[in-house]
């Protein structure tokens, strides 16, 4: 009974491999393709996952909405105190706090302007009214592009001032306010003194469209009742202790009654994020390994078309059907592993350039590019399986008479 030894196997297989060194190059980088994308896009998407949620650590996640519900009685003692704000403003780990009611959704209030440009023609929009406590500028994160914002004299004078939103002020047709331009709101007149610039905070955002005035105005002339909602800013990871603080801070006696938006946890996030990319970035990783694949289970095939006389002569020699198999198997499996190394070693490189090129931290899975000659290794295996089983079911006589 003939036997093959590893030595044989070994010797074949790389003789093989290296009689045909295009094609063997050419089926090499079918596998360096797929594995070099596979782990190239799952290293980019930790790393652009990592970049996102520390984006977000910085920004949204120091951001705290408390929102007061309105109450039916007319009469009843309002949940929280215009003054209240100031008792969250002390608690450790807040940066700025402000509370503020505004005109609900679907009964904004008509606004009328001169127009600086044309006096003569009165511009009148439905708009949202805001009033406020005068930290609302820090509070949402917005600036100046005309004028000033309120400060605590005009809350205590009860002044008739107001602050445009950009969106608001072009829609009203006021662009300055070195004239001093009024606005009558719901027919109330009210002194512009400032234009408001970009809003950073993503949950007000409303204010770019709003009329915003001191809230004892906006009590005075608009009615426009009590707090209904609190805008906190925190330190960066203080947000979960103050959104548990603040609301027993502003309702001690029903902090229950008050719903409080916190940021949800950054490990969560950083974790959602990442789990998406990863899972789009590897489908395209698989199928370019499914195309490297197909590529060495091609190439094998038609080499086994091509060394049919060479099967023959070892059947006739006493070669079994195993050790064809067993040949052409290695033959595919080393293609596959120097695929996996060379494949891997690209991929890395790849995350470090694109890290580097972008200004990221690159993050690369370890266990993946470990792995990976074993992965190529293995879609070598299958990929050469079925031309193996092929190449071992050739009868001598037919593999010696040829292809044709």
């Amino acid at each position: 009974m003939s036997r093959l030894s590893w030595r044989d196997l070994i010797s074949e297989a790389i003789s093989g491999i290296g009689s045909r060194p295009a094609r063997t190059a050419l089926t090499i980088a079918g596998i360096v393709v797929g594995i070099g994308t596979l782990v190239t896009t799952l290293g980019v998407s930790a790393t652009a996952g990592n970049q996102i949620a520390g984006r977000f650590d910085a920004a949204t996640a120091t951001e705290i909405t408390v929102h007061v519900p309105r109450s039916s009685d007319p009469d009843a003692p309002p949940a929280v105190r215009w003054s209240a704000a100031d008792d969250v403003a002390r608690l450790n780990g807040v940066t700025a706090v402000a509370a503020y009611s505004r005109t609900q959704e679907g009964k904004d209030l008509p606004v009328r302007a001169n127009a600086v440009k044309d006096p003569t023609r009165l511009l009148d929009r439905l708009l949202p009214v805001v009033g406020a406590t005068p930290t609302l500028l820090d509070a949402a994160r917005a600036g100046m592009s005309e004028g000033r914002f309120f400060d605590a004299g005009h809350v205590e004078r009860r002044d008739r001032v107001a602050v445009l939103g950009g969106e608001a002020a072009a829609q009203l047709g006021l662009t300055r306010i070195d004239n001093q331009p009024a606005v009558l709101v719901d027919g109330v007149p009210y002194t512009v003194i400032g234009i408001l610039g970009a809003v950073d905070r993503t949950d007000q955002r409303v204010l770019t469209n709003a009329v915003i005035m001191p809230w004892t105005a906006a009590d005075d002339g608009l009615r426009l009742g009590p707090v209904a909602t609190v805008a906190i800013t925190t330190v960066l990871g203080g947000a979960p202790l103050i959104a548990e603080q603040a609301p027993l801070a502003l309702a001690p006696n029903d902090p229950a009654g008050l719903r409080v938006d916190a940021p949800p946890d950054p490990a969560t996030l950083r974790t959602g994020v990442t789990q998406d990319v990863s899972g789009l970035l590897l489908i395209l990783g698989l199928v370019s390994l499914i195309v490297g694949a197909l590529g060495i289970a091609n190439v094998t095939l038609v080499t086994v078309m091509e060394r049919t006389a060479e099967i023959g002569l070892r059947r006739a020699l006493g070669a079994r059907r195993h050790h064809i198999a067993a040949q052409f198997l290695f033959e595919s499996m080393v293609i596959g592993l120097l695929g996996g190394i060379i494949g891997a070693s690209t991929g890395i490189l790849a995350v470090v350039a694109i890290s580097v090129a972008r200004q990221w931290t690159p993050v690369v899975d370890g266990a993946l590019a470990a792995a990976s000659p074993l992965v190529g290794a293995v879609v070598g295996l299958l990929a050469g399986l079925y031309p193996a089983i092929r190449a071992a079911r050739m009868q001598p006589v037919d593999a010696l008479r040829g292809p044709g």
